[in-house]
């Protein structure tokens, strides 16, 4: 496996993939008041998409677009987010993006495009609903959503769009993963509340659906077919930025915990699943204590786990193949670090 730097941007926090000018890129986005960069597969920086305000916690392509993304902005904390926004960039073709409002929503952390019967949806979570105080989470948060138009040109800060609130009282309302199974995508939402996972509707007419997995206290969650056995394990960071990873498989209609990560990771927060050197793993990270970044896997009938690299600090990661090759871009907020780590057979 090799580590390289792709560049330095203070509390780097926001990855995402980008399809743009008929290639495959990546964007990176700051926690706080920084950059957001693009940059092509192989890690090199091609352009700044915006210098300020940060507060990047999402960055969503538009569905059939050329570079078009949307992107939270002015989410800088759990304690400093009442200005928070979904904002649209849309690229001049000169490479320059134009920035507008696509809708204020203060507390906004999470959010994801989900395409169904040829609509686009638009679900977005709030970590909390208002905010008086540092560590006030009397209000909790909301999952909302809203039918996304085709042509986003009309939206701007004094036209929004408009959202509906589909769930409430969601306390410190946090993770997101998009779900694609039998080629449909679903949203796994974690909340103090629980796993709970939302179906986007099938017409337009129709109402989303929700179904609650579990009913822990969790962070973020994924889930993945570890061990090969065709249903796919629930993966779950507990609680709250918390320190523990267990895997949970369906058994008769309920997620029965089969194991826990042996270690107390401090302050987990990067989670990403995928294929990894022929095997699906699932990638995880934590911002404190030892800042591991570290893989779960099922080997010889039992559940692994393997260190990709330490005292780093992950936010997030994303995880892609170009040309033969496997690679994970990581945010190792910690140190301020934008990092490729391309793996070869054999590496797992």
């Amino acid at each position: 496996m090799k580590k390289m730097v792709m560049a330095e941007l203070e509390k780097c926090y926001s990855v995402a993939p980008l399809h743009y000018q008929g290639k495959q890129h990546i964007l990176v986005a700051a926690e706080k008041k920084d950059r957001c960069i693009l940059f092509d597969v192989d890690g090199k920086e091609k352009a700044t998409v915006w210098e300020e305000p940060g507060g990047v916690m999402t960055m969503v392509q538009v569905p059939g677009t050329d570079g078009q993304f949307l992107a939270t902005h002015k989410f800088y904390s759990p304690n400093d987010s009442k200005e928070a926004k979904i904002i649209i960039a849309t690229p001049d073709g000169s490479g320059n993006w134009n920035i507008r409002t696509l809708t204020d929503l203060p507390f906004v952390h999470r959010f994801d495009i989900l395409s169904n019967g040829g609509s686009n949806y638009l679900i977005a979570c709030t970590l909390k609903s208002g905010h008086e105080y540092k560590e006030d989470w009397s209000s909790p948060g909301k999952v909302y959503a809203a039918k996304l138009p085709d042509d986003l040109s009309c939206f701007d800060d004094a036209n929004q769009l408009q959202l509906e609130a589909i769930k409430d009282g969601m306390l410190k309302n946090h993770g997101y993963y998009r779900i694609v199974e039998d080629g449909k995508a679903s949203a796994l939402i974690c909340s103090d509340n629980g796993v709970f996972r939302f179906y986007p509707p099938e017409t337009p007419e129709d109402k989303w659906q929700k179904e609650q997995l579990l009913d822990v206290p969790a962070s973020d969650a994924v889930m993945a077919d570890l061990d090969g056995d065709g249903k796919m394990e629930l993966v779950v960071i507990s609680p709250f930025h918390g320190d523990e990873v267990s895997v949970y498989k369906e058994t008769d209609g309920r997620y029965e915990k089969v194991f826990k990560y042996p270690e107390k990771a401090e302050f987990l927060h990067a989670i990403w699943s995928g294929k990894l050197c022929g095997k699906t793993v699932v990638v995880l990270g934590h911002r404190k204590g030892a800042r591991r970044l570290f893989v779960l896997l099922w080997t010889d009938g039992h559940y692994t786990f393997k260190t990709i690299d330490d005292d780093c600090g992950p936010a997030n990661v994303y995880g892609y193949n170009y040309e033969g090759r496997d690679i994970l871009v990581a945010t190792n907020r910690e140190i301020n670090q934008v990092a490729m780590y391309t793996f070869e057979e054999g590496d797992l």
